[in-house]
């Protein structure tokens, strides 16, 4: 024990010494040493990286070693959450990466395959002080025994599961099961699937995975960020803090509703508009919408476009001749749109010079090209013109396209027409089932970035106007000392011009590729993980394909758990538009989460309604079975005298109940509020089935069962880790009650 703590007090002290240095050197990076272009720039990347590397030593400073290995030859490395050198001629490792290729046997190694193993020891610490010791001999022939053999080798893991929630996800970096650690370090390119149960590790899994990819392939992903997609915030919050536990803070989080720049959709849909907005149909219904808004006018009733010389006339030949050539370019809408509008001022032009040239004795026309060119140039000016091209092609935005779209849903049914047709008169508006509707406009509307390109060229001449009239007043200042003769002396103008002085005055953007991928609707991100996949719908994979062409991708998930109508489900049919049967699928089957007592329960409930269905296998037991009991009286007070019988000592709780309820409750249990986003940091916190995906908490209390779905009854039974409770006013599911019945639970008092 004295030996491993001397050996991690040095451990902190190189990592305070390299704080303190990295701080240095921050201060120093942020001072000016120049205003040219190139000396702003090496100050901002010195600040940029340097400012990582400080958050990376501060965010591993609990338990940042963790484990030791003996190898077989004497050699020995500590593990530990980054890697960390001696300031020596040598730079000799004193922490080796758990990521590190070295590293892997300490996740690996079995007595029957040591993998050039003696001994694996794991090292628990309280912040910097070292708690204790669990080793595993790996070489039954080693005749060292140090007292501290661990014979089961789950001494820690089993610690690591029994210990109270904190409201926020921890690592497992020290915890990693076999199984685990082969997904984590899976190829990089194509498509992963991990599916597996509650409590099985997924998302940790995929967290773990995400941080060992910026490891082994950081030159390419950490230009282009890696997006981890989760189902709503509560979720991204919950996980938030692992990655940077890790040392990676330069991954993006987001969940649906925030991944169109500019919006964040956190308005809400009924199940079934969110079902009909997530089909794949919606696109061809986007697409022949769109096509509407390129109008022609009815036969006979011609676009009159006044004029000086006299009216224009637009019938329905010439328009649709334009519509036509404009579709024929095979561009977006809003860039074909150009197109269109030129065939019409040539086609307008071309009516003025019929009228105003004809030769009244039938002679050739008697205007020439110079003349045609100042007609086609007056059309062109003329706004009346510009109305009548925007009525028939008008420039639109996916916003203002798809709410036109939401008020009066066209190529629909009429009942899906009828479920999603809604005013948009806010962004407040916007939900989550939006923004692929969203993105899938962007497409095909496309964006005309001339008005773009123009300010920033007009910038630019700013820029180069100014420089020449900084270039001209240091031309005035120079001294007449030698005006007869030819100075020796370079002035500024004699070395540069305005236009290469302009471009040093240029900002570049030195925001993180996670900042500039949030902002950018059309970045390719390196890699993207999908946590709770099987729920999202089919158009919004269409815009997580578009975000990463190279389907470099890890989803994760479990179809039993589907509880979205939109959801997909099927892995198969979720990829198969995409990339066939290119892609690898793994299954998670041990429960490291849900006691025995509670997963047999939950996996009776589903297997009344799927008699196949085999749920992953929990690795420990408290003893403690779920207890239910129905109430006579006020409902909510049962359920607010019941949370608040949990002490805060005994960890996190949760009241999973339907939103209907929420109201009551909230006013019942202390500092919940109904309708906002829960603080899983607290004690006690109210969700809805769906608000729970994800989560985990010490107890739980599952109120009114009967209003859940089996998905979402399943999700509500799983989440948690040491007590379930059931109340309930209606009676309860068949299923449910069936499986109290058999496991003895039914009518428990509640402990």
């Amino acid at each position: 024990m004295q030996h491993e703590q001397d050996y991690i007090d040095h451990l902190y002290a190189r990592v305070d010494a390299l704080r303190a240095q990295t701080a240095t050197a921050v201060e120093e990076a942020q001072r000016p040493d120049g205003n040219t272009r190139q000396a702003r720039v090496e100050r901002d990347v010195r600040v940029a990286e340097r400012s990582g590397l400080l958050a990376a030593l501060n965010a591993v400073d609990g338990s940042l070693c963790f484990g030791r290995i003996d190898l077989s030859d004497g050699g020995s490395h500590h593990i530990g959450r980054i890697g960390i050198r001696e300031d020596d001629d040598e730079r000799t490792p004193i922490l080796i990466d758990w990521r590190a290729p070295v590293a892997r046997p300490f996740y690996l190694a079995t007595g029957h395959t040591p993998m050039g193993l003696r001994r694996r020891r794991h090292i628990t610490t309280l912040g910097r002080t070292v708690t204790e010791l669990h080793d595993e001999l790996l070489d039954l022939e080693d005749a060292e025994r140090t007292g501290y053999e661990d014979p089961s080798g789950d001494a820690v893991l089993l610690a690591s599961l029994g210990a109270a929630r904190t409201g926020r996800m921890s690592d497992i970096v020290r915890t990693i099961q076999a199984e685990q650690d082969r997904i984590i370090r899976a190829p990089h390119s194509g498509v992963l699937v991990v599916e597996g149960g509650p409590g099985t590790g997924k998302t940790a899994v995929a967290l773990h995975r995400a941080a060992f990819l910026l490891y082994e392939h950081r030159e390419v992903l950490a230009k282009r960020a890696v997006l981890i997609v989760g189902p709503n915030p509560a979720f991204l919050s919950y996980i938030g803090e692992v990655l940077p536990s890790l040392g990676e803070t330069g991954v993006l989080l987001a969940t649906l509703g925030e991944l169109y720049p500019g919006i964040e959709a956190r308005g809400t849909d009924s199940p079934r508009a969110a079902a009909v907005k997530g089909r794949a149909e919606l696109a061809e219904a986007l697409r022949l919408a769109v096509r509407d808004r390129q109008q022609v006018p009815e036969p006979g009733e011609p676009v009159v476009v006044p004029h000086d010389d006299g009216d224009l006339v637009l019938d329905w030949h010439l328009v649709d001749e334009a519509r036509e050539a404009a579709r024929a370019t095979r561009l977006q809408h809003n860039l074909a749109r150009p197109h269109f509008a030129f065939r019409i001022i040539d086609a307008l032009t071309a009516q003025l010079v019929e009228r105003i040239g004809t030769d009244p004795y039938g002679g050739p026309n008697l205007l020439g090209p110079d003349d045609v060119a100042q007609l086609g140039k007056a059309v062109a000016a003329n706004p009346e013109v510009h109305a009548a091209i925007s009525q028939l092609w008008p420039e639109l935005t996916p916003e203002e396209f798809v709410a036109d779209y939401l008020a009066e849903p066209t190529h629909l049914s009429e009942e899906d027409a009828a479920a999603i047709r809604r005013p948009v008169t806010s962004p407040a508006d916007w939900t989550p089932a939006d923004v692929p509707l969203l993105d899938e406009a962007a497409e095909l509307l496309g964006e005309d970035d001339s008005a773009q390109r123009a300010a920033a060229e007009a910038e630019r001449q700013e820029r180069i106007a100014y420089a020449e009239g900084v270039l001209e007043v240091a031309r005035g200042s120079e001294s007449f000392e030698f005006e007869d003769t030819e100075s020796e002396i370079l002035a500024a103008h004699d070395i540069i011009d305005a236009e290469r002085m302009a471009e040093r005055h240029e900002e570049a953007d030195h925001r993180s590729a996670a900042e500039r991928a949030a902002a950018d609707r059309t970045w390719a991100f390196g890699h993207i993980i999908v946590d709770e996949a099987q729920e999202l719908s089919p158009m919004a994979w269409r815009l997580l394909m578009r975000r990463c062409p190279t389907r470099s991708m890890t989803l994760v998930g479990d179809p039993v758990q589907t509880s979205e109508e939109a959801g997909v489900g099927s892995w198969e049919d979720i990829l198969a538009p995409y990339v066939e049967n290119r892609w690898e699928h793994t299954r998670l089957a041990v429960n490291y989460r849900t006691p025995a007592e509670i997963m047999e329960l939950a996996g009776a409930v589903v297997r009344a309604e799927h008699p196949g269905f085999a749920p992953p296998s929990s690795v420990r037991s408290t003893g403690t079975r779920a207890w239910a009991r129905q109430v006579t009286g006020d409902l909510a007070a049962e359920v607010a005298e019941a949370a608040l019988a949990q002490t805060p000592d005994e960890g996190r709780l949760a009241v999973i109940a339907p939103r209907r309820l929420h109201e009551a409750l909230a006013a019942r249990l202390p500092g919940v509020v109904a309708g906002a986003e829960p603080d899983l940091t607290r004690h006690l916190v109210l969700l809805a089935p769906r608000q729970a995906k994800g989560l985990e908490f010490d107890r739980v209390l599952v109120v009114e069962p009967a209003e859940f779905g089996t998905s979402d009854l399943y999700v509500a039974l799983t989440r948690a880790t040491q007590a379930l409770g059931i109340l309930h006013e209606s009676a309860l599911p068949p299923a449910l009650a069936e499986a109290l019945d058999a496991h003895s639970g039914s009518g428990a008092p509640r402990p």
